[in-house]
């Protein structure tokens, strides 16, 4: 329940940008290439954008959730969809900039590793086909192998970027920081968390979309069974109702997705806090004393709570009485 709002409506926007394009550029009206050009354009920038406006929605859903999340570990309180939406609406304009500036780093960071990988992987098989030419057999297995090696690196690479932006909305909702402070606070913790992110993420994307394939597979026997083209990329050929259910199963994987991430991260979270500050101690702390007392401004306390108030600013320092009473500590 948690995440199926930012799904749902991103699904309903999809499917209607799908007819509306259908209608602006009257598919299946006749084989017009340049006006089927526009279309595929049009359907791919809308793709593009919902995609976009649903990861920053997961994100900043991630956020509250991540909150919940902390309070049930630390007073056993059940995670609600109330409580989750509650927490979101409390820091929505930080975690909507946080999540757009996530969104859009690794959306550059993705691309330009991506197009650097193509590139070297080109470079690589070029030199090797070259190389191994009389043996056309082994030039053939270990361009094969060079390619797989340069896609695993770069998709490691990726990792290890993405990584270290990946307890932002955790940070910003348990320890009550800033975006920009959030940032910093994120790339300092979750560094060695590689393996586990990589692990993390591989999983949920092979149990979502092998999940879906029980979906995907009765669809295109059914297509094919009444004569539709599917490994088609023709709009006039690919009947409407099947682009629809085809959207509809790959935003479902959103649904799949999500609570896997929200808890995964929040779980890494918790963790890397426990491994490099012993946050546990802080947890069993607060579960057992209660929250640390508030001090004045002018004071440095050491100490941090294991969870941020949703008041950020201290309360004011007591006024000091004029006259000293004799006592050191001002004690009467």
């Amino acid at each position: 329940m948690i995440a199926a709002p930012p799904v749902i409506i991103g699904t309903c926007v999809s499917v209607g940008w799908t007819v509306m394009g259908r209608q602006i550029f009257s598919v299946g009206a006749g084989r017009d290439t340049m006006e089927l050009t526009f279309y595929y354009l049009f359907i791919w920038l809308g793709n593009i954008l919902i995609w976009l406006s649903e990861t920053i929605a997961t994100l900043v859903v991630m956020g509250g959730a991540s909150r919940n999340f902390v309070r049930h570990l630390l007073f056993e309180e059940p995670i609600t969809f109330k409580e989750t939406y509650r927490n979101t609406w409390k820091r929505l304009a930080g975690l909507i900039v946080a999540s757009t500036i996530l969104t859009m780093l690794l959306g550059f960071m993705a691309f330009v590793i991506a197009y650097a990988g193509f590139i070297v992987g080109a470079i690589v098989v070029g030199i090797s086909f070259t190389i191994f030419s009389f043996v056309p057999t082994v030039a053939a297995i270990i361009s094969i192998v060079l390619g797989l090696a340069v896609a695993a690196g770069s998709t490691l690479l990726f990792f290890l970027l993405a990584s270290r932006f990946a307890y932002v909305p955790q940070v910003m909702l348990v320890e009550g920081q800033g975006v920009f402070q959030a940032i910093g606070r994120s790339t300092t913790l979750a560094s060695g968390n590689l393996k586990r992110f990589s692990a993390l993420f591989i999983f949920t994307t092979v149990a979502a979309y092998s999940a879906l394939a029980i979906l995907y597979i009765p669809l295109a026997w059914y297509a094919w069974a009444n004569g539709v083209e599917v490994m088609t990329f023709d709009a006039e050929i690919v009947p409407a109702w099947y682009e629809i259910a085809n959207q509809l199963i790959s935003q479902a994987s959103f649904i799949l997705l999500s609570p896997v991430w929200m808890v995964g991260l929040c779980l890494l979270y918790v963790d890397d806090r426990v491994r490099h500050e012993g946050y546990d101690i802080e947890l069993m702390a607060a579960r057992r004393l209660g929250e640390i007392p508030a001090v004045p401004e002018t004071y440095i306390n050491p100490l941090q709570p294991a969870l941020a108030g949703s008041v950020t600013n201290p309360p004011p320092a007591p006024a000091r009485a004029e006259r000293s009473s004799g006592s050191i500590l001002g004690l009467k």
